[in-house]
């Protein structure tokens, strides 16, 4: 690819000054009589970057949907893409393929509104400026912009899945082909370097380098192309190369030019939208090549715009490597406070979708924005504040996970004030995420809004709170929830970073630990315990017990001990390290696990009323004899002939529809069955239980999330019931997280898939000791005996 501008004009190629006479005839706009329609509000709208104004004005002359030609659709859906309403988005744009679909192409005739050069804005257009005199076929518009919605939510599957159906669909007119074609290897190099795939995404970037963009016929194309190209290059981190490429763009300053000219005939023009994603790529890239000076220098001009904090995906992102600058310049005070900021951008929202994806090809990682703060907070000592934003950083991950979700249970909260709650929780969510044109107090109003919506769901329900915002519960108060022969040892770790916090009544304590192998180590362990006759499994737990316990041990003298893991040590069986005489750490402390530290807030006491009854799930029948559970049978009979009065369900008995019936009639539930996490999708994860003609037998982790119940405890005794899935931040969103928050005191998971009939052994140990003892010493002297 030639990128140069030898296509251009003489004048424009040698004399600098003729430059001056395009931003005049660029800027201004064109007379009706230019163009076959005559320029209208809609028009001088989309010219001047005013999409939130677009879609306004175009909604109430379409009117539903349905009534829309594909002309208006096509329109609206393209401002519905550039404000980031997805939803609307993915509704528009389902009419507007059945209107193409059903022969209406008049979306793509030459005179509607795409073939009108009101004004010269190359990042505005939907695939540059085009001048052409043929019928445009828009077949692969649709899909195009699905595939940029589905960068920015990150779904790159379906991403990689549009942009194949886009390309399927262009056709040989060259011009609109080819721009098309720039748009569609842009989107399958952006995908796949974003799906972890370099060499397809580079594939891709070839392709894009070989088109002959002199066929393209408009000096716009070059442009178009040199802006997708440099996405690409971003997106495979190819600093050098995208930052020569957007060098090469002399056309930026026209573009801010014409926008702010645009933006005086009323409203605010989308300026910071549009340009702001460019020029994070410009000092993004000389900051990752060592040019500091250059790239502080754009940082500090792009943070001192107005309305950057309107623009919540780049803030943090700007602030975050604004802070990396004053690190690498010994400036630890100036990188804390920009770090700090940057975490109050984040979790402004309640879903911190990628809305830059599809502008940059980047996705920055928020939880290396945390650990840098952390890292910092810990080196100067204030072990406090770190471990607060260790707590934070879970917070985020499990608000991220469960963000698209709309029907939690709270408890002593009435359901319908819930329902409305959440509603008006993602409207204000999502009206305050639009990139619209709206003037600063208008956007500080939505922001307003938000904050509002949020503390009345706090004073609704903070546990609920905790699971739509980032609420952590002050590091005081957990050390208050301590009791008084225990201690809270928290993990923390962010590549070799690795970190122990231990709260006690006291003060809190941050010791560094070595990090290096931690998940091999972990594996290891695990890998080896597979073989029970083996004692492979001595060498990863002594390790272990070094790097995790031994450090420790000196500051926690209590003789029980709250663990609270993190990244693979949600995956280890503490009680099973190993000293260096063969002692286990079961043998010398007592154990219990949480989530992360904030959910101490949320157990709640024993309960005052009468003891109820025990449910017990067993072998249930799931349609395939390999599947079947002997020994689980046989131990829920047993553990229901412990308990009088216990409801026994078994086999097909053993099914959803039974458990949801009679959950909320009893204390004590126990699981022997099957279960599985799926890394993938967590909320998808569950206890396999009968299928019935009511339900596909799965209780998911989301189903728990809208369960009301009353339990003291709940033992998941089944194949892999613990490995619940590790999230961005690390929290685990598991079942025992879910059952936590429907409603139990206490869970008791098995941690790995373990031979059943052991299990049953364990669990009969265990429940005849808990007549006598609390639940951690009845399960650590059933784990000792067993």
């Amino acid at each position: 690819m030639k990128l140069g501008i030898t296509h251009l004009p003489e004048c424009l190629r040698h004399r600098p000054w003729c430059w001056a006479w395009l931003c005049v005839a660029l800027v201004l706009p064109l007379p009706a009589a230019a163009i076959n329609d005559p320029v209208d509000d809609v028009d001088r709208a989309f010219a001047a970057g005013r999409f939130g104004e677009m879609a306004a004005l175009l909604e109430p002359r379409i009117g539903t949907l349905a009534q829309g030609s594909s002309e208006q659709l096509v329109r609206l859906c393209f401002a519905y893409s550039k404000i980031k309403s997805y939803r609307k988005l993915d509704a528009c744009l389902d009419e507007l393929q059945k209107k193409l679909a059903a022969g209406d192409r008049s979306g793509g005739k030459y005179g509607s509104w795409w073939a009108k050069p009101t004004w010269f804005v190359t990042s505005r257009m939907p695939s540059g400026l085009m001048f052409g005199t043929k019928d445009w076929d828009i077949a692969p518009y649709p899909h195009i912009m699905r595939a940029e919605a589905a960068l920015d939510l990150g779904d790159y599957p379906r991403a990689l899945a549009e942009a194949e159906l886009a390309r399927a669909k262009l056709t040989s007119n060259q011009t609109q082909g080819n721009y098309f074609q720039i748009d569609v290897l842009g989107l399958l190099a952006m995908a796949h370097a974003l799906n972890d795939q370099p060499q397809q995404a580079r594939q891709h970037i070839d392709a894009l380098a070989r088109l002959d963009i002199a066929s393209f016929g408009t000096s716009s194309a070059e442009i178009y192309l040199r802006t997708t190209l440099a996405r690409a290059l971003f997106a495979v981190k190819d600093f050098a190369k995208a930052l020569e490429v957007i060098s090469l763009d002399r056309t930026s300053g026209l573009r801010a030019m014409a926008s702010a000219f645009a933006g005086q005939q009323g409203g605010e023009s989308l300026w910071r939208w549009e340009e702001l994603p460019r020029d994070y790529m410009r000092h993004k890239s000389e900051l990752e090549l060592g040019r500091l000076r250059e790239a502080k220098a754009g940082f500090d001009r792009l943070l001192a715009q107005p309305q950057i904090a309107d623009h919540s995906g780049l803030h943090w992102m700007l602030l975050h490597e604004r802070g990396r600058i004053a690190e690498r310049e010994g400036d630890a005070a100036t990188a804390i406070r920009h770090y700090r900021n940057a975490v109050d951008a984040i979790e402004q929202l309640r879903a911190t979708i990628n809305t830059e994806a599809s502008r940059i090809g980047y996705v920055a990682d928020k939880q290396a924005l945390y650990a840098d703060l952390v890292r910092l907070l810990v080196a100067a000592g204030d072990a406090t504040a770190a471990f607060d934003y260790v707590e934070r950083a879970k917070a985020r991950a499990l608000v991220d996970l469960l963000a698209s979700r709309q029907d939690f249970a709270a408890r002593d909260t009435d359901a319908a004030q819930v329902t409305s709650l959440l509603a008006q929780l993602d409207a204000a969510d999502t009206t305050a995420r639009l990139q619209t044109d709206a003037a600063p107090a208008a956007a500080g109003a939505r922001n307003r809004n938000l904050a509002v919506t949020r503390q009345a769901i706090r004073q609704a329900s903070a546990e609920l709170a905790s699971l739509v915002s980032v609420s952590p519960v002050p590091t005081g108060e957990l050390r208050a929830l301590l009791g008084p022969d225990e201690v809270l040892v928290e993990y923390y770790y962010q590549q070799q970073d690795f970190y122990a916090f231990v709260l006690d009544r006291e003060r809190v304590r941050a010791l560094r630990l070595d990090g290096a192998g931690l998940e091999r180590e972990v594996q290891a362990l695990r890998d080896a315990m597979d073989d029970p006759a083996s004692d492979k499994w001595q060498a990863p737990a002594r390790a272990l017990y070094r790097r995790l316990w031994s450090p420790l041990a000196a500051a926690t003298k209590a003789p029980n001990v709250i663990f609270v893991a993190h990244g693979a040590l949600h995956y280890l069986p503490f009680a099973a390290l190993q000293d260096a005489d063969g002692k286990f750490l079961l043998d010398q402390v007592g154990l219990r696990y949480l989530p992360n530290a904030s959910v101490l807030k949320f157990l709640r006491p024993l309960a005052a009323h009468a003891p109820r009854p025990m449910l017990v799930l067993g072998n249930p029948d799931l349609g395939d004899p390999r599947l079947d559970l002997r020994h689980a049978e046989s131990e829920a009979r047993a553990v229901a002939g412990l308990f009088p009065g216990s409801r026994l369900l078994v086999r097909r008995e053993a099914s959803l529809t039974n458990f949801l019936k009679a959950a909320g009639q009893v204390s004590r539930l126990h699981f022997a069955t099957h279960g599985k996490f799926q890394s993938d999708n967590p909320l998808s994860s569950g206890l396999y239980l009968a299928k019935d003609e009511t339900h596909d037998g799965l209780l998911s982790v989301a189903t728990l999330y809208s369960l009301r119940l009353d339990l003291d405890l709940v033992t998941l005794s089944a194949c892999e019931t613990g490995l619940g899935k590790v999230s961005t931040g690390d929290d685990v969103v598991g079942l025992n997280r879910g059952f936590l928050y429907a409603g139990s005191r206490s869970i008791v998971a098995s941690l790995w898939s373990v031979d059943d009939e052991a299990t049953a052994a364990l669990m009969k140990n265990f429940y005849l000791k808990l007549a006598t003892r609390s639940k951690r010493d009845a399960l650590r002297q059933a784990q000792i005996e067993t």
